[in-house]
């Protein structure tokens, strides 16, 4: 690394609190920075995607000596105290800090493009190994409805392993206008058809409701289940929604 690092010290600098406030989902919402971390997803992430960062931050320099960062990413090295704040994965490894990219508005009233997943999981975890299977098997887009978790906090980020930017991420809106979205339109539910025997549009949207609640009852989508021995109550949201998505990719092709 030939660039000098900026040192921070002081817990009351105004970029480290900037950066403090990507830990949660108002501060990422608010000032739109997202911090990256992770031995695998961090390297990665900047060797494949630089444009999306600015800052590279370490405490121990030997870290970094070898690396080659873009024109476009600086170096600051933190006071440990303040690197650990931060690193909150517990991973020791240097993070990086990304600006959270401008989700649009979807516009429900047009047919889908693809597969459309619309997505109203509110753990941070849950959505970040949703958005893995999505990349994984071909969604075209990921609409996340209003109180979803937010694709960029540091959990969803880990849980995701850099399917972020491989995905075009949306914004959603309400439960109620959802119900006048064009079609197709399905639904992962318990007591719906068998998903195996599903004949699977190119172009459709795929509805996973939150965590517990699944989607709402008067939401006009036609269901479809996963079949299981009965062994359990049901499927882990996520879990579910991956085996959907890998049922479709399947059927249709690679």
């Amino acid at each position: 690394m030939s660039r000098p690092p900026l040192l921070i010290e002081s817990p009351q600098n105004a970029q480290f609190k900037l950066w403090e406030s990507a830990l949660d989902g108002r501060g990422l919402k608010k000032n739109g920075k997202f911090l990256l971390a992770g031995l695998k997803t961090v390297p990665e992430a900047l060797r494949q995607h630089p444009e999306r960062f600015e800052r590279l931050l370490f405490t121990d320099p030997t870290q970094v000596a070898g690396w080659t960062l873009p024109a476009g990413v600086d170096p600051v090295q933190l006071a440990p105290a303040l690197f650990r704040i931060l690193d909150v994965s517990g991973t020791g490894f240097p993070l990086l800090v990304g600006n959270v990219p401008r989700m649009p508005m979807i516009d429900l009233s047009r047919p889908p493009q693809g597969l459309e997943l619309l997505c109203a999981l509110g753990d941070p975890n849950n959505l970040g190994a949703l958005l893995r299977s999505a990349a994984a098997f071909g969604a075209s887009r990921v609409v996340l409805l209003e109180g979803a978790a937010h694709p960029f906090h540091p959990k969803c980020l880990r849980a995701a392993s850099n399917a972020q930017f491989a995905l075009t991420l949306l914004r959603g809106p309400r439960w109620a206008e959802v119900n006048t979205a064009a079609g197709p339109l399905y639904a992962l539910d318990g007591g719906g058809a068998d998903l195996t025997r599903f004949d699977w549009p190119a172009d459709m949207r795929l509805i996973l409701g939150e965590e517990g609640q699944g989607v709402p009852a008067d939401c006009p989508a036609w269901r479809l289940s996963v079949p299981t021995t009965g062994a359990v109550e049901s499927l882990n949201a996520t879990v579910a929604a991956s085996v959907a998505l890998f049922a479709r990719f399947a059927t249709l092709g690679h």
